[in-house]
């Protein structure tokens, strides 16, 4: 059983509340569930120069919005969005938080996974904790 669980829960992929259910079945007794949402603004200097000047905030506001909206019926876990890259970002947050498992689904990986790697890999080769991965 773990004290401090990370679930990643990327907002554009359905297995949310899997990872939910199965943090709640991980966690303690007085244990701590926090959901975290990474959002990654847009790389390079071109597509921002197409962006209205609002738009990351305004992105930033729907993200949170629907982090909040996924864990309705939830009190007990907290909801982070944090920015960066999703696989770096997660592990640097466990790391920071000195959490003790971090929960992420996966999918089946495509050719670009083979090259580039999925945030699950990333965070199952880079996490400083235990990762319980879903598909």
């Amino acid at each position: 059983m773990y004290q401090k669980i990370i679930v990643s829960l990327a907002l554009d992929h359905g297995i949310g509340q899997k990872a939910i259910e199965a943090a709640l079945q991980l966690r303690s007794v007085g244990g701590e569930i926090i959901a975290v949402h990474v959002h990654e603004p847009l790389q390079g200097s071109i597509a921002g120069s197409y962006m209205p000047e609002d738009a990351a905030q305004i992105a930033v506001k729907n993200a949170k919005e629907q982090l909040a909206e996924r864990l309705t019926g939830t009190p007990d876990i907290k909801a982070v969005l944090i920015k960066g890259h999703s696989g770096r970002a997660i592990t640097n947050y466990a790391e920071e938080i000195g959490a003790d498992c971090i929960i992420v689904g996966s999918h089946k990986p495509g050719l670009a996974d083979y090259f580039l790697g999925s945030t699950a890999a990333r965070v199952v080769r880079h996490a400083p904790c235990s990762v319980h991965v879903l598909r």
